[in-house]
């Protein structure tokens, strides 16, 4: 007998993983400052949303607008002295991790798609043109397609160390290569520099990621960073830090790196003095808490 199983706009299945995500962050400004914040996920590929609340204290005005990657910004001024903003979501997952299929073929680049050529490009954080000798050197010899992104996934999990205190806003994937040292960000720089070198292409993913069927110890949620890699005709979720499929991924934003997809890009001074993420799974009933 065959089951039928229903699957919303979003490719989630009826009766999915509830997630709800979110943040609070409170800055202090010594004037009025313009900024744009990127921590609004959108109904996408495996998510679904399903409400969603956003305030800042004080009250400030904002209008929405879409990036050239697809991404949901929102624009605002922020007034002087301290302001918190405070984002939460819900949102509809699948039950089940990521999908891995190791049939999926890698292409030649003459036959990508127009817009996945900019993946195969330097950017800002991933010299591929200055680190193409070492992954050539490394995954010159590598199966083709899926085995060759794992392949260059597991190398970057087991030869960089996590050192939260490793990495500024300045570090590349050369200087991560160098250190042996980093965060999620630089974990996946380091390899869409490694699969650009090798014509894959590679862009980078902002979201949450909650820690459901994590083993211990666990630690304190924030903004996570991984890629997608471009590979028979679909874009296929890697996540060289935890090296693992995980349940309840929230994707924010895409990008070349972490440059396209800052979570608050401020126009001035700003301090920040407290932010709080979050990404849990919540009961049956979908009531956000909080």
């Amino acid at each position: 007998m065959e089951v039928a199983t229903i699957v919303n706009e979003a490719g989630v299945p009826e009766g999915g993983l509830p997630i709800r995500v979110g943040c609070d962050i409170a800055y202090e400004f010594a004037g009025p400052t313009p900024a744009v914040f990127l921590v609004r996920p959108s109904t996408g590929p495996r998510q679904r949303l399903i409400e969603e609340s956003w305030a800042t204290t004080p009250a400030t005005s904002y209008h929405d607008y879409t990036d050239v990657f697809g991404n949901s910004c929102r624009r605002l001024v922020l007034p002087a002295g301290p302001v918190t903003i405070r984002y939460d979501a819900l949102f509809d997952t699948p039950p089940a991790a990521e999908p891995v299929d190791w049939n999926v073929e890698q292409h030649l680049v003459q036959d990508l798609p127009d817009d996945a050529l900019v993946y195969t490009l330097p950017s800002r954080y991933c010299l591929s043109d200055v680190l193409a000798p070492r992954a050539i050197e490394l995954f010159g010899n590598a199966p083709r397609g899926r085995a060759a992104v794992q392949t260059i996934c597991d190398w970057v999990h087991e030869n960089i160390t996590f050192n939260a205190d490793a990495s500024t806003p300045l570090t590349t994937a050369w200087d991560v290569l160098q250190s042996g040292q980093g965060v999620c960000r630089d974990y996946a720089h380091l390899a869409i520099t490694f699969c650009r070198a090798l014509n894959i292409p590679a862009r980078y993913v902002f979201g949450y990621i909650p820690d459901i069927d994590v083993p211990p110890p666990y630690t304190p949620m924030d903004f996570c960073a991984w890629f997608e890699a471009y590979l028979g005709g679909e874009w296929w979720t890697f996540d060289p830090r935890n090296n693992r499929p995980r349940k309840g991924r929230v994707r924010i934003a895409i990008g070349r790196d972490a440059l396209d997809v800052a979570m608050v890009t401020t126009y001035g001074a700003a301090q920040l003095n407290t932010m709080t993420v979050w990404a849990d799974e919540v009961p049956d009933d979908r009531t956000p808490a909080g």
